[in-house]
């Protein structure tokens, strides 16, 4: 009953303790009713003078789950309307309260709990129906192995949610049917036994079952699962070779081959390190010739040749092998006396080919030495001691063909005169290559390399270069160019050069001078006041610093032209010039020999050893009367490019290059060397010895010709000098100096 309240002043209310609490409330679950069930009963001692409403809120009553709780609100009686589940919910809190009929409180709320008594609706459950653990062979009593747990949803602080466990079954039963023991509390599976062997039951299965009310099996519910125990396998069985001795043979010099094969039985885990075999070779390889492979899926051990066997040397091996395990065996087990055993290898005679001793082979000799000298023997020797062959010798390779050997001893004979300075000597060296055949069954053939360090003599006279010059400058005494020995010898051979000039004719010492720069370098220059401008040929004598030493006599073609504007008429007249000299030139090879060997002569290029244009002593000519006059109208009215004046061509005429509109001084040499090289290759063009016209330059120019321009501004040349610059030049003298033509 709710307590009574009166008021003790005015105005002031003053609680009455209440006569009594409800106590909590005890409901069964899954009863079987009927429902509504009558669970307690609430009255307020105000309800003798007014009417009074009674209600309850909460979890069950007014909240989800709603209704599962009801009270009259007339009488105060709270009932239960369905069955509970203690699973689900095994408590509630709910409040009671009491109002007038003007829904004002009359009482406080009155807390109500209502607790869902436990019974055993509910079996033991395993997560998981099999179960996986593993336990070493030879493990000793008490080693535990798995651990198994079930769980039951009912209260486990009543017998109804205590679970109990124990083994219904083993199987297999060897060694004996309870191998295995499990503590009935914890689910711990433990051994209770020795004799775990995985080499004879490798797996058990255990039907483990649990069951609640303590185990009671009158009682309780049970539940079973399946454990499944591996035996773990340890390395407690050495490998055993299958035979107490192997055999195999080897053919001589052959390597990476398998020549014995070796058969291990293990009764371990295959596949395992305790089941894989390593093999070793403890005597009879010294040397190393043999290892042995293991096969990773037969577990064989294959003998393999890593070093080439000689026959000669060896017949046969005898090798001892002994085979372990990857893993070390376990504790307390002994090594087999079967893991060691006797491997016998004879060795297989084969033709092998002969051989060079040394191999390249390397000598030396003095360049120059003549055919049929014999050099050396180069001999091959046969490593086949025990079969009785002949060698016979060829040459596989010679270069120049300097060489010969005998097919029956291997002697080096030259058939040519051995040339350091050939193209086929390399660094000195001299290389040809030979072949050894023996008479085998089949025939074998090896090769030897010969090398020759052919040793420097002096028998190459020095060249000198450049054979021909062009110098298109203010002659003066500073006029000259560089010139530079070389020579096809070595130290010490070579340099340091001596330059000369002949004493004969005396005009080459009195118009010309040469002084060394260095060991390879001279300067080549002129002595005299004033040169006629022209082509001159100055011999040059050069001597090497061998012992003896050698020396050779060139001439130095130089083309002199004293001013810009003469190199017009100059280069013009230098190539008619060049090619009678060149006539001549070939007219005294055939009459006489030379000073020099003719394929040395390259005095067949003129070569350009400064710019003519841009210098200080070139603004004094006024470039302008190299322009064309307006007098020439049928030549600017033609197509632009070098056209001859005095003839005009009968086939299409070729395009020249084309001039700038205004040229620059420092460009006029580049320009007339270009239209000079091509009118020489115009097909278009007579022969006949008459000046281009290179290219329109403007107007106003008064010159009707370049023509006008003579050689000399002082009237006629007098060229008798040249002959006294000897029969090299007495073409020239008799066209210009007025004698007669040969």
């Amino acid at each position: 009953m709710f307590p009574r309240q009166r008021e003790m002043s005015s105005k002031v209310l003053r609680r009455q303790k209440r006569d009594w609490v409800i106590p909590p409330i005890n409901v069964p679950e899954n009863s079987r009713g009927p429902f509504p069930q009558m669970l307690v009963s609430i009255r307020s001692d105000q309800d003798r003078n007014i009417s009074i409403r009674y209600s309850i809120t909460g979890v069950g009553a007014d909240q989800p789950p709603n209704e599962v709780f009801s009270i009259d609100p007339v009488a105060g009686k709270m009932f239960v309307t369905k069955p509970l589940d203690r699973e689900k919910r095994s408590s509630y809190h709910l409040r009671a309260h009491a109002v007038n009929m003007n829904g004002e409180r009359v009482e406080s709320p009155i807390d109500l709990y209502i607790y869902v008594i436990d019974m055993n609706d509910n079996r033991p459950e395993f997560k998981n129906q099999v179960y996986n653990g593993s336990v070493d062979e030879g493990s000793k009593p008490g080693t535990f192995v798995m651990h198994l747990a079930a769980f039951d949803n009912d209260d486990n602080t009543t017998a109804n949610g205590m679970v109990r466990y124990r083994i219904l079954s083993q199987t297999p039963h060897s060694p004996i049917p309870n191998m295995f023991t499990i503590n009935s509390e914890t689910g711990d599976i433990v051994t209770v036994a020795a004799g775990l062997d995985r080499e004879k039951v490798s797996q058990y299965s255990i039907i483990v079952q649990a069951t609640d009310m303590e185990g009671n099996l009158n009682f309780g519910l049970s539940n079973t699962a399946t454990a499944i125990i591996s035996v773990t396998d340890i390395n407690d069985n050495p490998p055993e070779l299958t035979s107490r001795t192997f055999s195999g043979e080897v053919p001589e010099n052959r390597v990476n081959v398998v020549v014995a094969n070796l058969t291990v039985i293990d009764r371990d885990q295959p596949h395992s390190p305790n089941w894989n075999a390593v093999y070793r070779i403890i005597s009879g390889d010294p040397i190393g010739h043999f290892t042995i492979i293991t096969d990773q899926h037969t577990n064989d051990g294959m003998v393999t040749v890593v070093k080439p066997v000689d026959f000669e040397q060896n017949r046969a091996f005898m090798l001892t092998v002994v085979v372990n395990n990857q893993a070390p065996l376990a504790s307390g087990i002994q090594s087999s006396l079967q893991s060691t055993s006797g491997v016998t290898i004879s060795v297989v005679d084969i033709n092998e080919p002969p051989y060079f001793p040394t191999n390249p082979k390397s000598i030396r000799f003095e360049e120059g030495v003549p055919a049929g000298t014999s050099l050396t023997t180069f001999s091959a020797s046969d490593p086949d001691r025990f079969m009785q062959q002949s060698i016979r010798y060829s040459k596989l390779a010679d270069p120049a063909d300097w060489l010969s050997i005998n097919n029956t001893n291997g002697q080096i004979i030259t058939t040519a005169t051995l040339d350091r300075e050939s193209i086929y000597v390399k660094n000195n060296i001299y290389e040809a290559t030979f072949l050894a055949v023996d008479n085998g069954s089949p025939m074998a053939s090896g090769t030897g390399t010969l090398q020759i360090y052919l040793i420097d003599v002096n028998d190459n006279a020095p060249s000198l270069l450049p054979r021909e010059s062009q110098i298109c400058e203010r002659i003066n005494r500073n006029a000259g160019i560089n010139i530079t020995a070389a020579d096809t010898d070595t130290d010490p051979n070579v340099g340091p050069f001596v330059f000369e000039l002949p004493t004969f004719p005396a005009s080459i010492r009195r118009n010309w001078t040469v002084s060394r720069l260095n060991g390879d370098y001279a300067r080549l220059s002129l002595r005299t006041q004033y040169l006629e401008p022209g082509v001159y040929e100055v011999p040059v004598i050069v001597t090497d610093s061998g012992n003896p030493p050698l020396s050779n006599s060139f001439f130095c073609g130089i083309v002199f032209c004293s001013k810009p504007i003469m190199c017009v008429v100059c280069v013009a007249g230098m190539v008619l010039v060049f090619v009678l000299w060149m006539k001549r030139r070939e007219k005294e090879r055939q009459t006489k020999q030379l000073l020099i060997d003719p394929e040395d002569d390259v005095r067949d290029n003129i070569l350009k050893y400064d710019e003519e244009g841009g210098g200080e002593e070139d603004q004094d000519y006024d470039l302008s009367q190299l322009q064309q006059p307006d007098s020439l109208e049928h030549i600017i009215s033609k197509p632009p490019g070098v056209r001859r004046v005095d003839e005009r061509p009968i086939i299409p005429e070729s395009q020249y290059p084309i001039r700038p509109v205004v040229p620059h001084p420092g460009d006029i040499g580049d320009f007339i060397n270009e239209g000079l090289r091509a009118a020489d290759n115009d097909p278009t063009a007579p022969p006949y010895d008459s000046l281009l016209v290179f290219d329109y330059e403007g107007s106003g120019s008064t010159v009707g010709s370049v023509s006008s321009l003579n050689s000399s501004s002082t009237g006629d040349q007098d060229y008798d000098y040249l002959n006294d610059w000897g029969p090299r030049f007495k073409k020239l003298a008799d066209m210009y100096g007025g004698g007669d033509d040969e």
